[in-house]
């Protein structure tokens, strides 16, 4: 697999034509992805403190001109940085998909399925392939590269990001359409973490399918939630997966719960 991310807290480095990416050198901010076209820049996930955003828009504006910012999805660790660009580039929009909550303010476009990013001689596609960390995800395809930035649909280091507003019952659905769009050559941009090829990916949606069905396993069996979590193996470690399991019991249909599910 090409396009290896750069060392966390450098500059922007292009990993694939006109594409680049700066990991974040510590905390939880996301990877920042840059795409340029004939038309400017487009900017998916600014996030970090200030001393961060400062040189990202300068690295930017030595660059061209930022026409959209996207966010992967509303959680802050991906949206921080989107006040500092409004500012830099006030005409270039926030996109984001429309269940998407942002913080630090709405964006000015959304949409429902999936959209496209104008920027000249390439356009970028957006796509919202289901629930999963949230309810807004998204998925941003650049024509001619391998190169897809998937937020937190994937993990590229530790668990998946099972939080407090996740779909894990859904989630493995969401890869499987994910999973459609790459191929062997495919270079995926996770939120967090290294870089991921479609086998590791794949080897992550078939973990998220165990702890799904161990859920309806679980909660069919009416093993409270509380027990659940000692009840099972589990594909992921167990103190990432409270609100995985609890999600995934409030997310089933009555019919598929037997009482008591104290």
């Amino acid at each position: 697999m090409t396009g290896a991310l750069p060392e966390p807290g450098s500059a922007p480095v292009e990993i694939a034509d006109r594409v680049w990416a700066a990991p974040s050198e510590s905390g939880p901010e996301a990877t920042v992805v840059v795409v340029a076209g004939a038309a400017g820049l487009l900017v998916i996930d600014p996030s970090g403190p200030e001393d961060r955003m400062q040189h990202l828009v300068a690295w930017l504006a030595g660059r061209g001109e930022v026409v959209a910012v996207v966010n992967t999805h509303g959680h802050a660790t991906h949206t921080s940085g989107n006040a500092a660009l409004r500012t830099a580039w006030p005409k270039a929009p926030v996109v984001a998909h429309e269940a998407a909550v942002l913080d630090g303010g709405p964006p000015e476009r959304s949409f429902s399925s999936v959209a496209t990013v104008d920027l000249g001689d390439r356009i970028v596609e957006l796509l919202h392939p289901g629930r999963g960390h949230s309810a807004g995800d998204l998925v941003v395809l650049v024509p001619g590269t391998d190169v897809v930035a998937a937020g937190d649909l994937v993990a590229g280091e530790g668990a998946p990001g099972y939080g407090p507003d996740c779909f894990p019952l859904e989630w493995p659905a969401s890869l499987d359409l994910v999973l459609g769009l790459l191929s062997e050559r495919s270079v995926v941009v996770p939120g967090h973490g290294e870089a991921l090829g479609s086998a590791a990916i794949a080897g992550q949606r078939a973990d998220m399918g165990v702890l799904a069905e161990s859920v309806r396993d679980l909660a069919g069996r009416s093993v409270p939630v509380e027990q659940a979590l000692a009840e099972a193996e589990w594909p992921f470690p167990r103190e990432t997966l409270h609100h995985a399991v609890r999600r995934g019991y409030d997310q089933l249909p009555r019919s598929a719960r037997r009482l008591p599910l104290l």
